[in-house]
Protein backbone atom coordinates (compact mmCIF):
# COMPACT_ATOMS: atom_id res chain seq x y z
CA UNK A 1 0.00 0.00 0.00
CA UNK A 2 1.06 3.59 -0.62
CA UNK A 3 1.05 5.25 2.79
CA UNK A 4 1.32 8.84 3.96
CA UNK A 5 2.45 8.96 7.58
CA UNK A 6 1.35 11.67 10.04
CA UNK A 7 3.33 11.89 13.29
CA UNK A 8 5.87 13.79 15.34
CA UNK A 9 7.48 12.20 18.40
CA UNK A 10 9.72 9.18 19.03
CA UNK A 11 6.70 6.92 19.64
CA UNK A 12 5.53 7.72 16.11
CA UNK A 13 9.05 7.39 14.68
CA UNK A 14 9.37 3.79 15.92
CA UNK A 15 6.23 2.87 14.01
CA UNK A 16 7.49 4.74 10.95
CA UNK A 17 10.71 2.71 11.02
CA UNK A 18 8.63 -0.48 11.02
CA UNK A 19 6.75 0.70 7.93
CA UNK A 20 10.03 1.38 6.14
CA UNK A 21 11.04 -2.20 6.89
CA UNK A 22 7.82 -3.64 5.47
CA UNK A 23 6.58 -4.32 1.96
CA UNK A 24 4.48 -1.17 2.06
CA UNK A 25 5.65 2.16 0.61
CA UNK A 26 5.81 5.32 2.68
CA UNK A 27 5.48 7.98 -0.01
CA UNK A 28 5.54 11.03 2.32
CA UNK A 29 5.47 12.11 5.95
CA UNK A 30 3.53 14.95 7.55
CA UNK A 31 4.87 16.33 10.81
CA UNK A 32 4.77 19.44 12.99
CA UNK A 33 6.84 22.50 12.07
CA UNK A 34 10.34 22.59 13.59
CA UNK A 35 10.29 24.08 17.08
CA UNK A 36 12.49 24.90 20.04
CA UNK A 37 13.23 21.85 22.19
CA UNK A 38 15.34 20.85 25.18
CA UNK A 39 17.09 22.94 27.81
CA UNK A 40 18.82 25.13 25.26
CA UNK A 41 15.53 25.65 23.39
CA UNK A 42 17.28 25.19 20.07
CA UNK A 43 15.06 24.83 17.03
CA UNK A 44 15.13 21.23 15.82
CA UNK A 45 13.18 18.76 13.70
CA UNK A 46 10.79 16.16 15.07
CA UNK A 47 11.94 12.52 15.30
CA UNK A 48 9.55 11.69 12.46
CA UNK A 49 11.10 14.31 10.19
CA UNK A 50 14.60 13.10 11.01
CA UNK A 51 13.60 9.51 10.20
CA UNK A 52 11.90 10.48 6.94
CA UNK A 53 14.82 12.57 5.70
CA UNK A 54 17.22 9.77 6.50
CA UNK A 55 15.14 7.51 4.27
CA UNK A 56 14.86 10.14 1.51
CA UNK A 57 11.10 10.55 1.90
CA UNK A 58 9.39 13.92 1.25
CA UNK A 59 8.25 15.79 4.36
CA UNK A 60 5.31 18.19 4.70
CA UNK A 61 5.15 20.57 7.67
CA UNK A 62 1.96 22.57 7.15
CA UNK A 63 0.80 25.20 9.58
CA UNK A 64 -2.63 25.10 7.90
CA UNK A 65 -3.98 21.63 7.11
CA UNK A 66 -6.59 23.13 4.75
CA UNK A 67 -4.05 25.01 2.66
CA UNK A 68 -4.66 24.15 -1.02
CA UNK A 69 -1.05 23.52 -2.03
CA UNK A 70 -0.67 21.09 0.86
CA UNK A 71 -3.85 19.24 -0.07
CA UNK A 72 -2.78 19.11 -3.71
CA UNK A 73 0.60 17.72 -2.69
CA UNK A 74 -1.09 14.86 -0.83
CA UNK A 75 -3.51 14.07 -3.67
CA UNK A 76 -0.74 13.88 -6.26
CA UNK A 77 0.84 10.99 -4.32
CA UNK A 78 -2.38 8.94 -4.67
CA UNK A 79 -2.16 7.35 -1.21
CA UNK A 80 -4.04 4.21 -0.30
CA UNK A 81 -3.86 4.84 3.44
CA UNK A 82 -2.99 7.47 6.02
CA UNK A 83 -1.31 6.30 9.24
CA UNK A 84 -1.61 8.82 12.08
CA UNK A 85 0.38 8.44 15.29
CA UNK A 86 1.02 11.19 17.85
CA UNK A 87 0.69 13.89 15.21
CA UNK A 88 -0.78 16.38 17.66
CA UNK A 89 -3.54 17.83 15.47
CA UNK A 90 -6.99 16.74 14.33
CA UNK A 91 -7.23 16.07 10.60
CA UNK A 92 -9.98 18.05 8.84
CA UNK A 93 -12.48 16.46 6.46
CA UNK A 94 -10.56 17.74 3.43
CA UNK A 95 -7.54 15.69 4.47
CA UNK A 96 -9.45 12.58 5.56
CA UNK A 97 -11.17 12.41 2.14
CA UNK A 98 -7.87 11.93 0.27
CA UNK A 99 -6.72 8.29 0.82
CA UNK A 100 -8.28 5.50 -1.25
CA UNK A 101 -9.34 3.62 1.89
CA UNK A 102 -9.19 5.81 5.00
CA UNK A 103 -6.88 6.94 7.81
CA UNK A 104 -5.96 4.83 10.83
CA UNK A 105 -4.62 5.96 14.17
CA UNK A 106 -2.56 4.05 16.75
CA UNK A 107 -3.86 5.09 20.17
CA UNK A 108 -2.31 4.13 23.52
CA UNK A 109 -5.36 2.87 25.38
CA UNK A 110 -8.18 0.34 25.20
CA UNK A 111 -10.70 2.64 23.57
CA UNK A 112 -13.22 3.98 24.38
CA UNK A 113 -11.31 4.37 27.65
CA UNK A 114 -8.89 7.28 27.85
CA UNK A 115 -9.61 9.32 24.78
CA UNK A 116 -7.27 12.29 24.55
CA UNK A 117 -3.68 13.45 24.61
CA UNK A 118 -2.27 11.50 27.59
CA UNK A 119 -3.89 8.04 27.78
CA UNK A 120 -0.89 6.19 29.25
CA UNK A 121 -0.37 8.74 32.00
CA UNK A 122 -4.00 8.79 33.09
CA UNK A 123 -4.27 5.01 33.12
CA UNK A 124 -1.35 4.85 35.58
CA UNK A 125 -2.57 7.84 37.62
CA UNK A 126 -5.98 6.23 38.01
CA UNK A 127 -4.47 2.95 39.19
CA UNK A 128 -5.53 0.83 36.21
CA UNK A 129 -4.06 -2.68 36.08
CA UNK A 130 -4.49 -2.97 32.34
CA UNK A 131 -4.26 -0.78 29.28
CA UNK A 132 -3.49 -1.49 25.64
CA UNK A 133 -3.18 -0.31 22.07
CA UNK A 134 -6.12 0.46 19.81
CA UNK A 135 -5.92 0.95 16.07
CA UNK A 136 -8.99 2.78 14.82
CA UNK A 137 -10.37 4.58 11.82
CA UNK A 138 -9.79 8.33 12.12
CA UNK A 139 -12.91 10.50 12.17
CA UNK A 140 -13.59 14.17 12.83
CA UNK A 141 -14.26 13.41 16.53
CA UNK A 142 -11.13 12.78 18.59
CA UNK A 143 -10.38 9.09 19.24
CA UNK A 144 -14.00 8.12 18.54
CA UNK A 145 -13.63 6.18 15.29
CA UNK A 146 -14.46 2.52 14.76
CA UNK A 147 -11.83 0.14 16.15
CA UNK A 148 -10.01 -2.17 13.74
CA UNK A 149 -7.93 -4.04 16.32
CA UNK A 150 -6.75 -3.92 19.94
CA UNK A 151 -4.03 -5.52 22.03
CA UNK A 152 -4.13 -5.64 25.83
CA UNK A 153 -1.15 -4.78 28.01
CA UNK A 154 -0.78 -5.27 31.78
CA UNK A 155 0.28 -2.38 33.98
CA UNK A 156 2.69 -3.79 36.54
CA UNK A 157 2.95 -2.61 40.15
CA UNK A 158 6.35 -1.00 39.53
CA UNK A 159 5.42 0.49 36.16
CA UNK A 160 5.63 4.18 35.42
CA UNK A 161 4.08 5.94 32.43
CA UNK A 162 7.54 5.85 30.85
CA UNK A 163 7.95 2.07 31.21
CA UNK A 164 4.45 1.36 29.90
CA UNK A 165 5.12 3.63 26.93
CA UNK A 166 8.39 1.82 26.23
CA UNK A 167 6.59 -1.55 26.10
CA UNK A 168 3.99 -0.10 23.76
CA UNK A 169 6.77 1.06 21.46
CA UNK A 170 7.87 -2.58 21.25
CA UNK A 171 4.36 -3.96 20.68
CA UNK A 172 2.73 -1.29 18.54
CA UNK A 173 4.72 -1.59 15.29
CA UNK A 174 3.97 -5.30 14.84
CA UNK A 175 0.28 -4.70 15.55
CA UNK A 176 0.24 -1.85 13.03
CA UNK A 177 1.76 -3.97 10.26
CA UNK A 178 -0.69 -6.81 10.89
CA UNK A 179 -3.56 -4.33 10.78
CA UNK A 180 -2.40 -2.81 7.49
CA UNK A 181 -2.13 -6.29 6.01
CA UNK A 182 -5.75 -6.95 6.97
CA UNK A 183 -6.79 -3.65 5.40
CA UNK A 184 -5.01 -4.53 2.18
CA UNK A 185 -6.62 -7.99 2.04
CA UNK A 186 -10.03 -6.71 3.09
CA UNK A 187 -10.21 -9.15 6.01
CA UNK A 188 -10.66 -6.51 8.73
CA UNK A 189 -13.81 -5.79 10.72
CA UNK A 190 -14.90 -2.67 12.57
CA UNK A 191 -16.02 -2.48 16.19
CA UNK A 192 -18.10 0.60 16.95
CA UNK A 193 -17.08 2.42 20.12
CA UNK A 194 -19.62 2.87 22.89
CA UNK A 195 -19.52 6.59 23.65
CA UNK A 196 -21.27 5.97 26.96
CA UNK A 197 -18.17 4.13 28.19
CA UNK A 198 -15.69 6.78 27.05
CA UNK A 199 -13.33 8.29 29.62
CA UNK A 200 -11.10 11.36 29.11
CA UNK A 201 -7.30 11.59 29.05
CA UNK A 202 -6.69 15.34 28.85
CA UNK A 203 -3.36 17.03 28.24
CA UNK A 204 -1.02 17.04 31.24
CA UNK A 205 -0.16 20.25 33.06
CA UNK A 206 2.65 21.09 35.46
CA UNK A 207 0.10 21.98 38.14
CA UNK A 208 -1.29 18.44 38.08
CA UNK A 209 1.93 17.19 39.68
CA UNK A 210 1.57 19.16 42.92
CA UNK A 211 1.21 16.46 45.60
CA UNK A 212 -1.68 16.74 48.03
CA UNK A 213 -0.39 14.79 51.03
CA UNK A 214 -3.89 14.62 52.50
CA UNK A 215 -4.83 12.05 49.84
CA UNK A 216 -4.37 8.27 50.27
CA UNK A 217 -0.84 6.93 49.80
CA UNK A 218 -1.81 4.82 46.79
CA UNK A 219 -3.24 7.87 45.00
CA UNK A 220 -0.02 9.83 45.56
CA UNK A 221 2.07 6.85 44.50
CA UNK A 222 0.04 6.47 41.29
CA UNK A 223 0.43 10.17 40.57
CA UNK A 224 4.20 9.94 40.91
CA UNK A 225 4.31 6.87 38.64
CA UNK A 226 1.95 8.39 36.10
CA UNK A 227 3.73 11.71 35.67
CA UNK A 228 7.13 10.33 34.68
CA UNK A 229 9.02 11.58 32.79
CA UNK A 230 6.98 14.85 32.64
CA UNK A 231 5.81 16.90 34.43
CA UNK A 232 6.65 14.71 37.48
CA UNK A 233 4.99 14.83 40.88
CA UNK A 234 6.41 17.43 43.23
CA UNK A 235 6.23 19.03 46.65
CA UNK A 236 8.14 21.92 48.20
CA UNK A 237 11.17 21.81 50.48
CA UNK A 238 12.08 25.09 52.16
CA UNK A 239 10.53 27.05 49.33
CA UNK A 240 12.19 25.05 46.56
CA UNK A 241 10.42 22.68 44.22
CA UNK A 242 11.27 19.05 44.99
CA UNK A 243 10.41 16.51 42.30
CA UNK A 244 9.45 13.09 43.60
CA UNK A 245 10.88 10.53 41.17
CA UNK A 246 10.38 7.13 42.81
CA UNK A 247 7.96 6.05 45.52
CA UNK A 248 6.44 3.01 47.20
CA UNK A 249 3.40 2.59 49.43
CA UNK A 250 4.29 1.52 52.98
CA UNK A 251 1.44 -0.28 54.83
CA UNK A 252 1.02 0.49 58.48
CA UNK A 253 -0.45 2.91 60.98
CA UNK A 254 0.80 6.46 60.46
CA UNK A 255 -2.06 8.21 62.25
CA UNK A 256 0.38 9.68 64.77
CA UNK A 257 1.74 11.87 61.98
CA UNK A 258 0.07 14.64 60.01
CA UNK A 259 -0.22 14.31 56.23
CA UNK A 260 3.02 15.53 54.68
CA UNK A 261 5.08 14.84 57.81
CA UNK A 262 8.21 12.70 57.61
CA UNK A 263 7.59 9.59 59.72
CA UNK A 264 10.72 7.49 59.16
CA UNK A 265 14.17 7.84 57.62
CA UNK A 266 16.65 5.15 56.65
CA UNK A 267 18.92 4.14 53.78
CA UNK A 268 15.92 3.27 51.61
CA UNK A 269 14.72 6.86 51.79
CA UNK A 270 12.18 8.80 53.86
CA UNK A 271 8.55 7.88 54.52
CA UNK A 272 5.91 10.62 54.42
CA UNK A 273 2.54 10.22 56.12
CA UNK A 274 -0.58 10.56 53.96
CA UNK A 275 -4.30 10.25 54.65
CA UNK A 276 -3.98 6.56 55.42
CA UNK A 277 -0.58 4.88 54.99
CA UNK A 278 3.00 5.96 54.45
CA UNK A 279 4.72 6.80 51.19
CA UNK A 280 8.37 5.83 50.93
CA UNK A 281 10.24 8.34 48.76
CA UNK A 282 13.27 6.70 47.11
CA UNK A 283 14.53 9.28 44.60
CA UNK A 284 14.15 13.05 44.24
CA UNK A 285 15.29 16.04 42.21
CA UNK A 286 15.60 19.35 44.04
CA UNK A 287 15.28 22.56 42.07
CA UNK A 288 18.66 23.84 40.77
CA UNK A 289 20.28 20.54 41.71
CA UNK A 290 20.58 17.08 40.17
CA UNK A 291 18.48 13.92 40.56
CA UNK A 292 19.61 11.79 43.50
CA UNK A 293 18.54 9.05 45.86
CA UNK A 294 16.33 10.13 48.74
CA UNK A 295 19.06 8.98 51.13
CA UNK A 296 21.59 11.31 49.50
CA UNK A 297 19.09 14.14 49.75
CA UNK A 298 18.46 13.41 53.43
CA UNK A 299 22.17 13.39 54.23
CA UNK A 300 22.83 16.60 52.35
CA UNK A 301 19.93 18.51 53.84
CA UNK A 302 19.66 16.86 57.26
CA UNK A 303 16.09 15.89 56.67
CA UNK A 304 14.68 14.13 59.71
CA UNK A 305 11.56 12.75 61.30
CA UNK A 306 9.00 15.48 62.00
CA UNK A 307 9.77 17.66 58.99
CA UNK A 308 6.52 18.54 57.22
CA UNK A 309 6.15 19.07 53.48
CA UNK A 310 3.35 21.25 52.16
CA UNK A 311 -0.11 19.66 52.10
Amino acid sequence: MNIIFFGSDDFAAVHLEALFGSEHKVCACVTQPDKARGRGMEVSASPVKETALRKGVPVFQPSDLKEQNFLKGLRVLEPDLFVVIAYGRLLPAEVLAIPRTFAVNVHSSLLPQYRGAAPINWAVINGERETGISIMRVTAKMDAGDIVTQKRLKILKADTAASVRARMMETGPELLLKTIDSLEKGTYTFTVQDDQKATPAPKLTKELGHIQWGKPARAVNNLARGLLPWPTAYTYYQGKLLKILETEVVPGNFLAYSPGEVATVDKKGFTVATADQGLLVKAVHLEASRPMSAYQFMMGHRLGVGFRFDK
